[in-house]
């Protein structure tokens, strides 16, 4: 009678196992894509990503760099100081984006320019993500709003 409350035992620990390693598989299976990287110009220049890798990057657009074309196309350079990365994006860009000022762009790098899919805008004159601020204070060009 002892063996088979083992037994049965076991056998329960056993299932609950597999099902966990079951259920943690499906969950990474499912975020795969869900997951972007966030690269600063000069990291994405030290080590270029795989075209097939989508990921943010994110920096100040440089100045003199905006080229709207007679398409929906846009052009323009990122950088945070240290490296510049072209860009590329077709679509209608935020209201509040222009040379100067912090974005972050979501896309691939191919062929040497980054084709982004999405670009955000800082949202308001003193705002800028988290990632950007570290990356130019790294680079050592990051200034300290005006109050």
């Amino acid at each position: 009678m002892k063996s088979l409350k083992k037994q049965r035992r076991i056998q329960v620990i056993a299932l609950a196992v597999v099902a966990l390693i079951g259920s943690t598989a499906l969950i990474g299976y499912a975020m795969r894509d869900g997951i972007n990287f966030f690269r600063a110009p000069s990291q994405v220049i030290a080590e270029p990503p795989a075209a097939s890798e989508v990921f943010r990057i994110g920096g100040l657009v440089e100045e003199g760099t905006l080229v709207r074309g007679e398409s929906e196309t846009v052009r323009f350079s990122v950088t945070d100081g240290g490296a510049t990365v072209p860009v590329t994006y077709r679509g209608v860009l935020p209201d509040l984006f222009e040379e100067g000022q912090g974005m972050v762009g979501t896309g691939s790098y191919v062929n040497g320019v980054f084709e982004a899919t999405e670009i955000l805008a800082k949202h308001d004159e003193t705002y800028m993500p988290k990632e950007v601020v570290d990356a130019l204070k790294e680079q050592g060009v990051y200034v300290e709003p005006e109050s």
